[in-house]
């Protein structure tokens, strides 16, 4: 979806079946008025009632079992304490997504501060593919960066064009301008023209276009190869991985940027896959717990008996 096709607001959005969404979002936009830590308060209960409620039941079960897979040799102790703060971590989400949105500039910025900012300054002629693995915290995460290096954001368009148009909204407050997940020409065009995207490599995206490849203790874990055709195609770009953190003291939020991470020594599809997950992994061991282990990351098999590691 190019900058000219993103989703404009329709009068049609204004018709009596939308009126309990727009309450809803109301009452939504008061509560993240609270200060933050009632906010934080309200998000560890919503994410216990998450944890045990219809859904999120399923959920936490398929992050369990994510956890048990990617680490094995953790005590079950610490697999289990890891999920139920996980858990926690899904009703804040909940939450930070509007803060994402609604937040003034300068709220977010009171309760955030970035480390390594320098290596999206000094590297920006080039182009940067910022990779955001999925925190919990990654909508906030963006907005935040945008504040300090407004970037080209890359999403999932959502099916409801209400829905649709409210994120990108949202979205948008910090970002240049926005590309369908799929528009890989829009991506290389952002890219050479020096511009950062943001870039979520961890995600099982379905055998097509993947490698099957070790990703924490699962040895063939379905990966993009999408990784290795962006770099192939914009080769001066700059891979800078980031981490959006939630401060365990709740003193708010700290963006962690690390330094670029060479590619120029590896050449296949599979070499360059390897070495992203070995990207994610170093900033999803930053906060295991902020990450969103909800979704099975595991499902897609080799031998295509997908979905078999969660029966």
């Amino acid at each position: 979806m190019s900058q000219n096709h993103l989703p404009q607001f329709q009068k049609a959005f204004l018709h009596p079946k939308h009126w309990g969404f727009w309450l809803g979002l109301g009452i939504y936009w008061l509560i993240l008025c609270l200060p933050y830590p009632i906010l934080v308060k309200m998000g560890r209960g919503l994410g216990w009632l998450f944890g045990r409620l219809g859904v999120g039941k399923r959920r936490a079960a398929i992050a369990r079992r994510n956890l048990e897979l990617a680490f094995p040799e953790r005590p079950e102790q610490w697999r289990e304490k890891v999920l139920q703060a996980n858990m926690q971590n899904v009703g804040m989400a909940l939450l930070e997504t509007g803060m994402a949105w609604f937040w003034s500039d300068k709220r977010i910025k009171k309760w955030s501060k970035i480390e390594g900012l320098e290596h999206l300054k000094d590297n920006a002629k080039d182009g940067i593919i910022l990779v955001g693995v999925h925190f919990l915290t990654l909508e906030l995460g963006a907005r935040i960066i945008g504040l300090y290096h407004p970037g080209v954001g890359v999403y999932r368009p959502n099916d409801k064009p209400l829905m649709d148009w409210l994120q990108t909204w949202g979205r948008l407050r910090s970002n240049k301008h926005m590309l369908n997940r799929k528009d890989l020409r829009g991506m290389l065009k952002a890219l050479r023209q020096g511009e950062t995207i943001w870039y979520a490599p961890d995600h099982d995206y379905g055998r097509k276009s993947a490698v099957f490849i070790p990703f924490f203790a699962v040895q063939d874990a379905a990966t993009t190869t999408g990784s290795y055709y962006l770099l192939k195609a914009s080769p001066k770009s700059k891979v800078i991985p980031f981490a959006p953190l939630r401060n365990k003291d709740n003193s708010g939020y700290t963006i962690i940027i690390s330094s670029p991470v060479d590619f120029t020594d590896v050449t296949t599809e599979r070499d360059v896959a390897i070495r992203m997950n070995s990207i994610v992994e170093t900033e999803i061991l930053k906060g295991v717990d902020q990450y969103m282990w909800l979704h099975r990351r595991f499902k897609t098999e080799q031998d295509g008996d997908d979905g078999k590691k969660y029966r």
